[in-house]
This record gives C-alpha cells, sequence and structure tokens, in this order.
C-alpha cells in the first residue's frame, strides 16, 4: 500500500448508513480506527525537496533514475487517500448528525479524531453545522445544527460515490499507464508547480467560504493533483506521552458511562479542529462556544472527583485562548481567574493552614500523572489570560483572588511528580504565571512560618526562592532553548530582589559570595555565577540582559562593586545600556548592607585587572627602550590604522559623554586626515629638495 493512501471501502460505510447496517459501519470503522489509531499527519517537505532535486537533475541531464519510475503513481495514490479520507469525514459528520447510536457514535467520532489530524480534510469538519453537531456531543452547548431536507441525503451521497469513482478511474489509468514519457513530463511537472504554488498560498491562508460550506462534496481531481506533492502524508508519529497507554485508554473508556466517554471523544476532534484551522478559532468564537466550555469547566471542577474528559476541556480552552485574543479578554472577564483556580485547587486536592498557607505533607505522595498534567494546562491557561497582570496595579478584590492564588501555586513548586520531566515543566509554568502576576502579590510565598529544615535568611522562609535557583540551575545545565527556559525565572528573581532584602541577601549569598580567587576570569569555572556572567556576552540581546540585570540587583546596582565581580569587559554591555559607562551610581535606592572584601581580595586587589576581573601575569613593556619620538611615531601610526578601519565601517571608534553613554568619537579622523596629509606634503617636500640637490 502506497504511504499516505487507505485501502478503505467508503463505498460500502456509505452503503451500509444507507441500509441502516450499523453493524457494518461500526465493523469497518473500529478496523480504521486500530489500523491507523497511533499516525499523524505531516508535511512531506523532506520528500518535497527531494523531487525538487530530482526534477533539476532530470531537466540537467534529460534521465529519470529507474529507482524513482513509479513515483507518479506513489503521487496519485497520496492523493486518492486524500480524497478517500476528505469524504469519509464529510459522511461522517451528516451521519453523526442524524443520530447514530451510543456506541457506534463514540467509534464515528474516534474516526472523526484520526481524519481531523489532517489540515486537508477539515473542509467538512469547519462548518457551522459540523462544529455545532461536535460541540453539543462534547457538552458545550444544547443548540441543534440546522437540519437538513430528507431527500438532500440520495443527492448527497450519489454526489459522494461518483467522487470517489473518478477518482478510482483515474488512479487505475495512472497505475495501467506506468512511466509517463521523459519529455512530456519535463513540461507537465513545469505546469503543475506554477497551480501547485497557487494552491499552497491557498491552503496556507486558512480562509474559507464565509458560508463555512464543504460546498459540493465531488473533489475536483485535477485540482487534487495540482497540490499532491504539497499535501500531508499519513505516516507513523510520535503519539502524545499522556496516550502512551492508549490500549489501556481504549480498555477503560469500554466501562465508563456512555456520554462520558462520548464527550471525550468529541472534546478530542474539537481539540484537533481548532488547532489546525483558523477559520474554527474563528467560527469557535462566533458562535459563543467559549461559554459553554466556561461553564463546563466550572462544574467539574466544583465536583470531588473530575470527569476523565476534563484533561480535554482544558486542553481546548488553553488552544483557544492562546489563538484567540477576544477570548481571553472573555474569559477573564466572565471569571476566568477564579474557575480556574478553583479547578487548581482541585485538582492538587489542596488543604489549608492559614488564609494564604497550604499544609505541604513531606509524606504525601508525588502528584499523579493525570493530576499533573491536568495542572500543567491549568497554569497555561491562567498565564493567557494573566500575562499582563504584574503592569497594572491590582484593586483590593484583584489583589485578594491573585493572593489566594499564589498560595496554591507553592505546591506546585514545592511538589513533585510521579515523573522528573513532569516536576519540570510544572515548576516550568509555575514560574511563567508568577512572573505574570503582580509583584506585590508574590509575597504571600515569603510569608510562611520559618519550619525544622527550613532555608531562611534574617527569619523570613526562602524555601520557595531556594526551589527556584535550584530550577534556575537545571535550565543553565539544559543547554537548548535557552531564551524561553531561562529569561522567565531570571526575570523573576531579579524582581524578587529588587523588592525584597531578605531575598535578595540569600540569593547573593547563593550567587555572589564574597571574592577569594581571583586567579581566574568572572566567566570561567563551573559554578552559577560564573555560568550568569557567560550569559552576560550571550548573542541572544534579552537572554544577556536578563542575566546582567540579575548580578547587577545582586550588586545593588553599584556600578564598581558590578565591575569587581564580573570584569569591566562583560559589565560594559549592562553599562553601556543604562548610560553607565562613566561609573555613576543608578540612582536606586537599597539598605546599606555592606559588602566587605576578604582578606585573599584585599591582598591582591591592586593586582587585580579591572577588564578581564582577575590578576593577570606581568607583561613586557612593549614599549621599552623606545625613544620619545618612536614613541610618537607609533601612536600616529596606530592613529592611522584605526582611521582606516573606521573609514572602511569595520570599526567605529567611541567615546564616553558627560551622560555615561557611548558616543561615536568625532574629531579623530579629521586629526588623522589632516595628519596624513601633512605627512603627505613634507615627503614631497623632501622629495623636491633631493631634486634640486
Amino acid at each position: 500500500m502506497c504511504v499516505g493512501s487507505m485501502d478503505l471501502d467508503v463505498e460500502g460505510i456509505i452503503h451500509c448508513i444507507r441500509q441502516g447496517n450499523d453493524k457494518g459501519v461500526q465493523a469497518q470503522l473500529q478496523e480504521f480506527n486500530k489500523e491507523y489509531a497511533q499516525c499523524f499527519f505531516f508535511d512531506a517537505e523532506e520528500r518535497d525537496r527531494r523531487k525538487q532535486k530530482e526534477l533539476e537533475e532530470f531537466r540537467k541531464n534529460k534521465v529519470r533514475e529507474y529507482a524513482d519510475s513509479d513515483s507518479d503513481c506513489d503521487e496519485y495514490c497520496q492523493d486518492r487517500g486524500l480524497i478517500l479520507r476528505q469524504n469519509l469525514a464529510a459522511v461522517l459528520v451528516r451521519f453523526i448528525r442524524t443520530g447514530a447510536k451510543c456506541r457506534l457514535l463514540r467509534v464515528c467520532l474516534r474516526t472523526l479524531r484520526i481524519l481531523s489530524r489532517d489540515k486537508k480534510v477539515l473542509d467538512p469538519l469547519v462548518t457551522d453545522n459540523a462544529l455545532l453537531t461536535v460541540a453539543k456531543l462534547a457538552g458545550l452547548t444544547t443548540s441543534d445544527a440546522a437540519e437538513e431536507p430528507a431527500d438532500l441525503d440520495s443527492e448527497f451521497y450519489d454526489d459522494i460515490i461518483a467522487s470517489l469513482a473518478e477518482a478510482k478511474v483515474l488512479h487505475n489509468i495512472v497505475e495501467d499507464e506506468g512511466e509517463v514519457d521523459v519529455d512530456d513530463h519535463d513540461e507537465e511537472t513545469s505546469a503543475v508547480d506554477e497551480d501547485a504554488k497557487s494552491d499552497i498560498s491557498n491552503t496556507n491562508s486558512g480562509d474559507l467560504d464565509g458560508s463555512g460550506g464543504y460546498g459540493s462534496h465531488r473533489a475536483s481531481i485535477n485540482d487534487m493533483y495540482r497540490g499532491a506533492i504539497h499535501h500531508k502524508v499519513l505516516q507513523r508519529g510520535r503519539r502524545d506521552r499522556r496516550e502512551s497507554r492508549m490500549d489501556v485508554e481504549e480498555e477503560e473508556e469500554e466501562g465508563e458511562l456512555g456520554d462520558e466517554a462520548q464527550r471525550k471523544e468529541a472534546m478530542k476532534v474539537l481539540c484537533n479542529v481548532v488547532y489546525n484551522s483558523s477559520w474554527a478559532q474563528e467560527r469557535f468564537s462566533a458562535l459563543r462556544l467559549m461559554c459553554g466550555l466556561t461553564e463546563r469547566l466550572s462544574c467539574s471542577a466544583s465536583c470531588l472527583s473530575p470527569s476523565s474528559g476534563q484533561f480535554y476541556e482544558l486542553r481546548l480552552m488553553f488552544l483557544i485562548t492562546a489563538l484567540r485574543p477576544e477570548l481571553r479578554v472573555q474569559l477573564q472577564q466572565e471569571g476566568g481567574v477564579s474557575i480556574l483556580t478553583a479547578a487548581l485547587e482541585s485538582c492538587l486536592e489542596v488543604q489549608w493552614k492559614d488564609q494564604y498557607e497550604v499544609a505541604l505533607d513531606p509524606a504525601a505522595p508525588p502528584i499523579s500523572l493525570e493530576a499533573s498534567q491536568r495542572t500543567i494546562e491549568i497554569l497555561k491557561i491562567l498565564f493567557n489570560i494573566t500575562y499582563s497582570a504584574h503592569r497594572q496595579e491590582p484593586n483590593e478584590d484583584d489583589a485578594a483572588l491573585y493572593r489566594h492564588l499564589v498560595a496554591i501555586l507553592r505546591p506546585c513548586l514545592m511538589r513533585q511528580c510521579l515523573l522528573v520531566d513532569d516536576t519540570d515543566e510544572l515548576q516550568g509554568h509555575t514560574v511563567n504565571l508568577l512572573s505574570a502576576l503582580p509583584l506585590q502579590c508574590l509575597d504571600v510565598l515569603l510569608s510562611v512560618p520559618v519550619e525544622p529544615g527550613s532555608q531562611q535568611s534574617q527569619g523570613v522562609n526562602m524555601d520557595c526562592v531556594n526551589t527556584l535557583l535550584l530550577f534556575m540551575e537545571r535550565r543553565l545545565d539544559s543547554g537548548d532553548k535557552m531564551k524561553e527556559k531561562l529569561t522567565p525565572v531570571l526575570n523573576l528573581l531579579t524582581e524578587s530582589c529588587r523588592a525584597h532584602r531578605e531575598t535578595r541577601q540569600f540569593i547573593r549569598k547563593h550567587i555572589l559570595p564574597p571574592l577569594r580567587d581571583v586567579s581566574l576570569r568572572p566567566e570561567e569555572g563551573s559554578t552559577v555565577k560564573s555560568r550568569l556572567i557567560r550569559l552576560m556576552t550571550h548573542f541572544d540581546t534579552d537572554l544577556k540582559h536578563c542575566a546582567a540585570d540579575l548580578i547587577f540587583v545582586l550588586c545593588k546596582e553599584n556600578v564598581s562593586r558590578f565591575v569587581k565581580y564580573t570584569g569591566y569587559g562583560n559589565a560594559a554591555g549592562l553599562l553601556a545600556t543604562r548610560g553607565l559607562l562613566g561609573g555613576s551610581s543608578s540612582g536606586a535606592q537599597y539598605s546599606s548592607d555592606s559588602d566587605s572584601d576578604t582578606e585573599e581580595y584585599r591582598q591582591v586587589k591592586g593586582l587585580v585587572n579591572p577588564v578581564t576581573g582577575r590578576v593577570e601575569a606581568e607583561q613586557h613593556d612593549p614599549m621599552e627602550g623606545m625613544t620619545e619620538e618612536e614613541k610618537e611615531e607609533e601612536a600616529q601610526r596606530l592613529i592611522m590604522l584605526f582611521n582606516k578601519l573606521s573609514r572602511d565601517d569595520i570599526i567605529q571608534p567611541m567615546t564616553v559623554d558627560a551622560e555615561g553613554k557611548l558616543v561615536p568619537m568625532t574629531g579623530l579622523r579629521d586629526t588623522s586626515l589632516a595628519e596624513e596629509g601633512e605627512s603627505g606634503a613634507e615627503s614631497d617636500a623632501a622629495a623636491e629638495e633631493g631634486e634640486l640637490d
């Protein structure tokens, strides 16, 4: 069987539906679901590149490799599979709207879930009728889709069968013809390429007909072939980690109540459709399905044991709030923070000790896989709707709401999950959310009483801060996606240090201990300080500024102390950005606690090179033994070299102005040019005198 094609008897399914043979439909769909349950649709970009390379080679040499002689057949096989999937989706949407029985309905929804992974098959799934039908089965709305006259069913199925017959005939013709004539193929492929470009631009735009209708169900075979090499191919893919126990889940669903299993399958279909279609996202907003989703989540959060489909409700809410800005605002205005906080509290089974203190039992079991995944989805949604809250001054009610949320986030930081990867992911999303909330509401993390074994600073509990430091260290070691992984925790620690003296002192002892050994550059070594200082010269501007800001705040924004710990070369970037190159103070107000030097540092302080931040070995004086005239000539030569580099735009000489900012050095070029002219004039004069003599 060609990759991407499906030897599926869609025509047989249609006949079974027409005849009311539910058993026949169910048997065939179950076979389909079993075969393709673990298949995903991906853009065959690598195959496209290979085809293009072969085409260019063919045009150059006018020879086709024998091994690729059946490539055209493969393309048409994939097209036929795409047409089968499109028509199957259209048939199933019509079938479930007419009222399939419970068990068969679940099988149909599972098939639609597999089909909805392919963007090219979404046309029949993004109509208003289809969205309302699936949303009703998911429990998001009670509205019925528009009923279609019964006499249209016959015409509908006739069109489907005719479309399949046309695809089958053309497929057989391609197989019979075998290889295409070489010269003709060159011309045909060129025409196909031009049409395919237009087809791709239309597909990528995501804009469908405003009516949302599937239109004529007879797909244009020529249109299908024009986009052949660009559509998605059915391939084995990496399954979601939550679905790693696919077989067990299917068995469990058999024992679930019919309505609950049905809602879960319908929710999975909606997740796929919303993720893959911008049109579906827009219609989701226009059809006000968000209200039903919020109501579903509110009801499930109030239950003692959440339904097995709650994860997919949360996943759908995350997708729609991430993709539709107006729905973020709508959810926030309709009490989304309170609803999601209640869901988070229920998910973690929170026990309260005080108004803003959650009980943490060291002997409690790790957070289960299901609970950790639901918690992560809730945190992602909360971030979507509160990401700008830190820029606003909250009123009294909002401040109380945010403090209540932060108190629940404490166990998200402190507790362990069943899987190590889940623990890291949970802490990462918790950090993202904490960085989005108003800073003054984070004080509840420090207001917990100090207990035996707790980390503390001047009597303040530092357990959460210590967890954040350990989390930052793990992210420093990760090596990949440094910006996405590090900037949230660096910003959170920086703002916390700026606002809380105890936090700053605790973190400074951990990151910037008193200097003792200055034989190495500050960026050399494996300490947390050296790794952060290395980031200060990172190619990513945001990341290097975040790392520099944290160390600068730990130095209480004192320029001389900052240079002492990092070296002037590493510190120059931040100092130039803030206009502090002249050594002036930043003007920030900090406590008067001192930063006394150690005895080891005082002994070598005068030998430390302020640029490199370490004691350098004595260097030979390059001007030793030179006369004053020779030194002056060397200086002029250097100026002319600098001028040449500047004139060729290789470097730009800079200087520090009165405000401590870097500005272009003016006058250097003019002076050097004048000196070059004078030097040239003197040489000419000397030559003339020589001639006269």
